[in-house]
């Protein structure tokens, strides 16, 4: 124990030396012989100190802007700093949905990459200067130090720093308040504090879990979004536009507009509602029934006879959704200017974006608008099932259990074949009252499914009986049409004797 004291006296006695050396080196000699003087201790100090430092500041360049790295690695180190640091700092920026813990000044936690170890300070550096600036931070600098093995050099500088920049990109998206865009008119687009595009917060609740849709339709998509949100690579190699289309058609209720909104909470990407030029990267850019807001369908014309086919066959609602659509012919977006920006000169420009159209009658649009490459994934959103109600009566009404009133519903879905949307299921499963029993709910949309039953039967029996009187009419006419050619006949055979005559 003696020898251990006189050796850590003696290291004391040596340190508290050095210090005093230093210190009057520093004070009594020119500063241009300690500036050639330091390059040689810093060498003698790297002998025994084989770590390597970068700093990254707060602020950077002449007018002390902030550095985006520093604000990459704060968002990088933020989802370890609050479970490993003993000193946190809540950061509350403007468009962040919550709050940011990040180290707090003089903190340090470690990192691994690929199984090498780094270190991380959080630093802060005061300043004399008493000059007046517009820039107050200026006297206060905070800084990032990484530090890391000198053997670790390559791996660092060249995968480590674009991961960092890679995951602190993904961490920033997730913590950010995200946004839901529309159009703004063009009459608007002047003057001041006026823009193209006017926003509200993004806060719609529907996930994939919530959606009633079958489970493996919703992992297929799902893995399709993922698999396109992490392509970026691929998508650079092979020369394309980082994009997707998706094409959502159904009857109205089938929640294609639901869809939208889990595939943004999916991805944490902005909406943006008819965007043509403008949209940032990881965004959905969403043109919702397509087929009667804009006039993009070639203008093309149905015999009338098919017309009143689909009349027999179609809900009010789609009824009412056709009598819209041939009221709205005044668009002003042709179907060129369209195709364009969706895998033209505009498709190349900005990030990874998700083209969404959904559509009520995708019979109705132009081929060349939905073709592959363009809409790469069609997705039918269909009438309700078995699997999508037992998705809706647990958001609606906790119901799991298989009892005898499931057992009725899905005999009425499955095997009746009985046909009704999603958005009329969840209405008729909604509580009107607030002790009204799960029981209730249920037994009510079996009524209603077999009202929709009864409707169909009624449509079917109106559809015949207008077949049949068409028919009746069709062999009338030819039989008028056939004594009309006779009398014609006649007339030519008259008209030619006299002539002959």
């Amino acid at each position: 124990m003696a020898i251990m004291g006189e050796v850590w006296t003696n290291i004391g006695s040596a340190v508290a030396s050095l210090v005093f050396i230093y210190t009057i080196f520093e004070r009594f000699f020119p500063y241009q012989l300690r500036e050639n003087f330091e390059p040689l201790v810093q060498r003698f100090i790297n002998l025994f100190y084989p770590y390597i430092q970068i700093k990254f500041f707060e602020y950077s360049g002449e007018r002390f802007e902030r550095n985006d790295d520093y604000a990459t690695i704060q968002n990088y180190l933020s989802k370890d700093s609050s479970s490993r640091a003993n000193k946190l700092r809540a950061n509350t920026s403007k468009g962040s949905k919550s709050i940011v813990l990040s180290m707090d000044d003089h903190e340090e936690i470690t990192d691994e990459f690929k199984g090498v170890k780094v270190w991380w300070q959080s630093k802060k550096h005061h300043t004399d200067s008493r000059s007046f600036s517009y820039f107050p931070k200026t006297e206060e600098s905070r800084f990032y130090i990484l530090k890391f093995h000198v053997r670790d050099r390559q791996i660092i500088t060249n995968r480590y720093l674009d991961h960092i920049r890679k995951e602190g990109k993904k961490m920033e998206v997730k913590n950010r308040e995200r946004k839901l865009y529309s159009n703004n008119p063009s009459q608007n687009w002047s003057g001041y504090n006026q823009t193209k595009w006017s926003h509200v917060t993004f806060e719609h609740p529907a996930t994939f879990d919530t959606l009633a849709m079958e489970n493996e339709k919703k992992e297929e998509i799902k893995n399709d979004l993922t698999k396109f949100s992490n392509s970026q690579d691929y998508y650079k190699r092979i020369g394309k536009a980082w994009k997707r289309g998706y094409l959502l058609h159904g009857p109205p209720g089938t929640e294609k507009s639901t869809m939208v909104a889990a595939m943004a909470n999916f991805l944490d990407y902005d909406v943006y509602d008819l965007e043509l030029t403008t949209t940032s990267g990881k965004s959905i850019i969403v043109i919702e029934d397509i087929d009667c807001s804009l006039d993009l369908t070639g203008q093309r014309k149905q015999k009338k006879e098919e017309e009143e086919d689909d009349e027999d066959e179609i809900s009010p609602i789609e009824k009412q959704m056709k009598k819209e659509k041939g009221e709205n012919t005044g668009s002003k977006v042709t179907l060129s200017g369209l195709l364009n920006f969706i895998d033209g000169l505009w498709s190349a420009c900005g990030g990874e974006r998700i083209i969404v159209f959904t559509t009520n009658f995708i019979d109705k649009l132009d081929p060349a608008l939905i073709r592959k490459g363009r809409m790469d994934k069609h997705i039918e959103m269909s009438y309700c099932g078995f699997e999508a109600f037992k998705v809706l009566a647990m958001n609606y009404l906790y119901a799991e259990e298989e009892g005898e009133l499931f057992q009725e519903i899905k005999r009425l879905l499955e095997v009746e074949k009985i046909k009704m949307t999603p958005a009329n299921v969840g209405e008729n499963l909604l509580m009107k009252t607030e002790h009204e029993a799960k029981e209730t709910c249920l037994k009510r949309l079996i009524v209603a499914l077999k009202e929709e039953k009864e409707e169909a039967k009624k449509r079917l029996r109106k559809r015949r009986r207008r077949k049949k009187k068409r028919r009746i009419l069709r062999g009338r006419g030819e039989m008028i049409r056939g004594k009309r050619k006779k009398t014609y006949e006649l007339h030519i055979q008259c008209l030619w004797g006299l002539s002959t005559f």
